[in-house]
């Protein structure tokens, strides 16, 4: 397959047959598994004639050693024993939808179950109905499309599969007003993201013999785990790359299997279901995990075994380090993947919006869970994504890399990489400059995306900013601080009441507090000093020097402090850029005044 996006034309105009019978947001329950069908079909079409020769020779044997057998002359995990492929379904135009029933009951299990996620039988009965009479034409017209792989790089090739898939699912969600990216990433993302997540391990992964594991809990249609496999094949063909995952979608749930299955993975390790409520993967840990589960999430349907799991297993489960806020289970899916790190140790990469890093006051569900993390010395760096970088979201984006095997230069430490590239955006808004070292402007918006990282070079895009990451150096781009930056108390200042002017006592002779005048604090963990280094403070020494000089009477309430942990990403990228002179903004109204008066003039003229 030389070019994905012109298969993608291809199949897309196949939708145009189920026009007046199906309504646009259906077209893709037939076009996806008609495109999986039809794949299978190809990839299996050069060892068809030997399967069913074989097939008539072990027929007397159980079916699980049928297929055993079976796959083997197939090549893949995944035969066809039908007698029936494209080329003769549509030779028997009278007979389309019960020979496509025996096409599919043909296949293996494992491939079998795949078409049963779609639920396409229900589809067979109705594009076979006389009223719509399109079964045949559909089949037909996905026999003439070749998804048949490339010999020479099948690796390649099964990559662009997963981008035609990708693709139409793009295409279909926009025509139904749905969420595209609630089933896939953008490619250079992910890109960025196993960059950063392998980059530490590559002597290790260069092994003879190597075998590694990688998960991701939000799978979709598989393809941070496509992108991971490439990779390590890129850099050791001779390694493996076992690849695990789970996904609540039916239908994205069956193209990451079909994927798994056509490039000689298991598809056993790819899960069904909602990962809070059934952890498909209970018993597994895993070397590297990738994630990007869907934005502010809500897990109100969850809560009710997500708190029994908190209250009754506690740290001995997923979820003890705390609960966040209802409408947002980003720290959940995080816990859950820190579950599944090794102790011989594991490194993730999981991209969030900005929530994560600084929602919740000190000692609330969130706070607690980077209190934890941080305080572990799991956090290791967390990378600023542009914003409009997502087909779904206009927002910025973040990766968190977390793992719990830092190496000795990183430990104790968070690094915050800036890749948003602020500074550029006038520059570029004004057509002064094409794209800058982070990003560049798509020539066509796809839906909330109008922003691409560059993929290629090691000067900018992806490349430049795994190098930030990989330096860990600090520069405009790049900041590190000790994980104790992070952390502050939240303290209740108190001030006395009075009356008549005198302060009321308590019964043990204390000063009554006013809670009218109750305020609040807080306190990092550490101050900067004159020269810019960061040294610990108390909760006394700042309390000293910044709140009693203006509340002499004030107080601490002792019982009442708190520990709190956030991320306030934008304060430590934060330059001053001084207010324009008030001439130059003047002349710039008195300008675009002429200006106006010039055209009115040329108008009633």
């Amino acid at each position: 397959m030389k070019n994905f996006k012109e298969k993608a034309d291809l199949i897309w105009r196949v939708a145009d047959l189920l026009r007046g019978d199906y309504r646009q947001s259906d077209y893709g329950k037939v076009i996806l598994p008609m495109t999986v069908l039809r794949r299978l079909d190809c990839v299996l079409e050069p060892t068809k004639d030997k399967v069913l020769d074989y097939a008539r020779k072990v027929e007397k044997l159980k079916e699980s050693a049928q297929d055993i057998a079976l796959n083997k002359i197939a090549g893949f995990n995944f035969h066809n024993k039908s007698q029936f492929n494209f080329k003769k379904l549509i030779a028997d135009s009278d007979n389309v939808a019960i020979n496509l029933r025996n096409y599919i009951n043909g296949f293996s299990t494992s491939a079998r179950e795949i078409i049963e996620y779609f639920n396409f039988d229900d589809h067979i009965d109705r594009m076979d109905d006389p009223k719509a009479d399109i079964l045949f034409r559909v089949v037909k017209a996905f026999e003439e499309i070749d998804l048949t792989p490339d010999q020479e790089n099948k690796d390649l090739d099964s990559l662009e599969m997963g981008y035609l898939f990708e693709e139409l699912i793009r295409r279909f969600a926009e025509q139904s007003n749905e969420t595209a990216g609630e089933h896939f990433t953008p490619r250079e993302v992910i890109r960025l993201m196993v960059n950063v997540l392998f980059i530490e391990d590559r002597d290790i992964l260069t092994k003879e013999g190597i075998v590694r594991t990688l998960y991701d809990p939000a799978c979709g249609t598989g393809g941070m785990l496509s992108v991971g496999e490439e990779y390590v094949k890129k850099l050791n063909p001779a390694a493996q790359l076992k690849v695990f995952g789970q996904e609540i979608n039916p239908e994205s749930y069956a193209i990451c299997k079909s994927d798994m299955l056509i490039k000689g993975q298991n598809p056993s390790n790819i899960k069904f279901g909602n990962t809070f409520t059934i952890d498909g993967l209970e018993e597994e840990k895993f070397d590297y995990m990738l994630s990007n589960p869907p934005f502010g999430v809500d897990w109100k349907k969850a809560q009710k075994i997500i708190k029994a799991e908190a209250d009754n297993k506690q740290m001995r489960g997923r979820f003890g380090a705390g609960l966040p806020r209802i409408n947002d289970g980003s720290l959940l899916f995080l816990q859950h993947m820190i579950s599944k790190m090794k102790p011989t140790g594991s490194r993730i990469a999981v991209v969030f919006n900005g929530s994560p890093l600084f929602t919740g006051a000190a000692e609330s569900g969130e706070s607690n869970i980077r209190k934890w993390i941080i305080e572990k010395d799991w956090l290791e760096a967390v990378i600023a994504l542009p914003d409009q970088l997502f087909y779904n979201t206009g927002i910025n984006t973040y990766i968190w890399i977390v793992t719990n095997k830092k190496s000795e230069e990183r430990k104790g430490k968070i690094q915050l990489i800036n890749a948003t590239g602020v500074k550029d955006e006038e520059l570029l808004k004004e057509g002064k400059i094409e794209f800058n070292r982070f990003w560049k402007r798509k020539d066509r918006s796809l839906g909330n995306k109008r922003k691409e990282i560059a993929e290629n070079g090691t000067t900018k895009g992806v490349g430049f900013i795994t190098q930030l990451y990989g330096n860990f150096e600090e520069n405009e781009f790049s900041k590190i601080y000790p994980n104790k930056h992070f952390g502050y108390w939240r303290v209740t200042v108190e001030q006395p009441l009075k009356e008549n002017g005198k302060i009321v006592l308590t019964s043990k002779g204390a000063p009554k507090a006013d809670s009218s005048l109750r305020d609040y604090e807080n306190i990092p963990f550490l101050k900067k000093e004159a020269d810019g280094k960061l040294v610990p403070q108390t909760i006394e020494s700042y309390f000293e020097a910044e709140v009693k000089p203006h509340l002499p009477e004030a107080w601490i309430d002792k019982d009442k402090t708190k520990i709190g942990y956030e991320i306030n990403f934008t304060k430590y990228f934060y330059e001053f850029k001084p207010l324009r002179a008030l001439a130059d903004i003047k002349a710039d109204i008195l300008a675009l005044e002429k200006k106006t008066m010039d055209a009115e003039k040329t108008i009633l003229n």
